[in-house]
């Protein structure tokens, strides 16, 4: 029961935002009482908390499949942007947004452990992509690594970015292909090219 209520909650949060959906709203979507719900969540805190930390474990073990297939590191990119926005139903609450303002705490646990992880995967990435001659060999890779992070993160803010004007999926494609022209070889620019008439 515990695993089911994650997962409507995760759906939940992910469409209508942390701030607006209540635990009644979760109970009469189960079709189960709210005391159950109590029963393996002492709090409403407690579940977007056990909801965040699944959604990061999903797509950090979905961002480990790709990676394992050892594609071409452009190719990897657009893999991982596909699957990340597809977990996340393209955003439509502003999620993480809505975490940091009503769930800071939650919030920084979960933005160390995205760093850590897009740190290791996106270096790799990088390194593979100079010692394949697809990204330039005179970028700092730890510096773009950090720069693409930081980047992501803004993204989702919707001050910058307000939703009625940019959708998740327009500033992902838009910036993904900013990062890689910002790194690409010729030889990478020709893969990114092919790579986009594939997709069209």
């Amino acid at each position: 029961m515990k695993d089911k209520i994650i997962l409507k909650s995760v759906d939940l949060f992910l469409n209508l935002g942390f701030k607006s959906v209540t635990m009644d709203d979760i109970a009469n979507e189960m079709g189960i009482s709210k005391k159950t719900i109590y029963q393996h969540f002492q709090n409403k805190t407690k579940l977007v908390e056990a909801t965040a930390m699944n959604v990061f474990s999903n797509i950090s073990q979905g961002i480990d499949c790709i990676c394992a297939l050892d594609k071409n590191p452009i190719e990897e990119l657009y893999e991982i942007k596909k699957f990340v926005m597809h977990h996340l139903k393209n955003e439509k609450s502003s999620p993480q947004y809505q975490l940091q303002k009503y769930y800071p705490k939650i919030f920084s646990n979960l933005k160390r452990k995205q760093f850590d992880k897009m740190m290791t995967c996106v270096t790799h990435n990088l390194e593979r992509g100079v010692a394949q001659g697809i990204y330039r060999d005179s970028i700092n890779i730890d510096f773009v690594a950090r720069l693409y992070f930081n980047n992501m993160l803004s993204l989702k803010d919707p001050y910058i970015f307000p939703r009625e004007q940019f959708s998740m999926t327009l500033l992902m494609n838009n910036y993904l292909e900013y990062h890689i022209r910002g790194i690409c070889s010729e030889q990478g620019l020709k893969t990114l090219t092919q790579l986009h008439i594939k997709e069209n």
